[in-house]
């Protein structure tokens, strides 16, 4: 039986630690790969503002929490040291993208002749969460019928209302910026890996990609690992919201895993509903309705996500997760996303996004001993 262990890549900006302002720091990352000792690794992003990490192989949810509590702590140090501290969130609430620094790599270098300026404005932030898939036309049947979720997950992880001191009015901007991409959004059914196969000989034959790991889909199979890769989420400044975020996401894994096993069919939904309920959960998160999946309706955002919830339960309940994702559900719903939190601030604070920034650094940097 497929263990379905759980690997996690979180994106940090990089912000001066006296003026709370983006800063251009690649030397952050090899104190903070120092620091890890081998507990997890850390890289450079296509912006020298940002520093990202990725934990080891984890068994639980308990692993994902230790894991990244021991990340983010070995980031902010070696952060710390360059002068710098870590934000966790899809975007930094005041940044221009003018002070956007790309990083002097040979892949980003090929990306800025590829795709111009759009390869220099990624000031953007988000989570990745690989679940181990072995066999690869199981990851693409847990790829076709997961993509009616991908709402959901994205409504649960919004952190990014903010851009270049704007209110956007959206809960995760990072979406819809990200979305200038030619390579990005949900793709449609593709059965199996040979039909995958055949879309990247294709897109290939676009000039566009050079092979898949160009490729910038809400959810992939990974070009590194053989898992399958979640990229939906804007990065979460609260531990509970990653490791909710995280435990979800394996628990559909799992679930529908358990259907391609069984023959189950593939939910037809039509690719230009599933772009408009992305769309939705990236304007409103858990604050207003999201598309229902299974009913093809609108409910309150609260009943999506128990309708989830329901449809993890018996995989949740088997594997002893039930009470804790079910607890962090409803504290998420209840205390509402970062973006919730953040445009809070913003009004008690009479505008004063720098004390939005100093919020989202303290959330990041709570992080309890594992």
């Amino acid at each position: 039986m497929p263990t379905f262990t759980v690997g996690v890549e979180e994106e940090y900006h990089l912000v001066d630690a006296e003026s709370l302002s983006l800063r251009a720091e690649p030397g952050a990352v090899e104190p903070t790969r120092r620091l890890l000792a081998g507990q997890g690794d850390a890289s450079a992003e296509i912006s020298a503002t940002q520093l990202e990490i990725a934990t080891p192989i984890c068994e639980s949810l308990t692993d994902v929490r230790d894991r990244l509590a021991i990340a983010r702590r070995a980031a902010a140090e070696g952060a710390a040291e360059v002068g710098c501290r870590i934000l966790a969130a899809g975007t930094h609430p005041t940044a221009q993208w003018q002070e956007l620094r790309l990083t002097g790599q040979v892949r980003y270098l090929e990306l800025l002749e590829q795709w111009g300026v759009l390869a220099i404005q990624q000031g953007i932030a988000g989570c990745h969460v690989h679940v181990a898939i072995p066999d690869p036309d199981t990851a693409i049947g847990v790829m076709d019928r997961a993509r009616p979720w991908l709402p959901t997950l994205l409504a649960l992880t919004g952190s990014s209302p903010f851009w270049e001191g704007v209110d956007t009015g959206y809960a995760s901007y990072r979406t819809l910026w990200f979305g200038r991409w030619a390579t990005t959004g949900t793709p449609e059914p593709l059965g199996d890996r040979a039909g995958y196969d055949a879309v990247i000989a294709e897109l290939i034959g676009t000039g566009v990609i050079e092979d898949d790991s160009f490729l910038y889909w809400d959810i992939r199979p990974s070009v590194r690992y053989p898992t399958l890769e979640f990229r939906v989420a804007d990065v979460c400044p609260l531990l509970d919201d990653a490791v909710l975020h995280a435990g979800l996401v394996r628990s559909l894994v799992r679930t529908l895993a358990g259907e391609v096993a069984a023959g189950g069919p593939v939910p037809q939904i039509r690719p230009e509903v599933l772009r408009a309920a992305r769309w939705r959960a990236a304007r409103h998160g858990v604050d207003e309705q999201l598309f229902d999946p299974v009913d093809r309706v609108l409910r309150p955002a609260s009943d999506v996500v128990q309708r989830l919830l329901g449809v993890l339960r018996e995989d949740l309940l088997a594997h002893g997760e039930w009470d804790e994702i079910v607890s962090m559900a409803k504290a998420t719903l209840v205390r509402g996303t970062s973006s919730r939190r953040q445009r809070a601030l913003m009004q008690q604070t009479g505008g004063d996004l720098n004390a939005v920034t100093a919020a989202l650094l303290a959330e990041t940097a709570t992080v309890p001993l594992p």
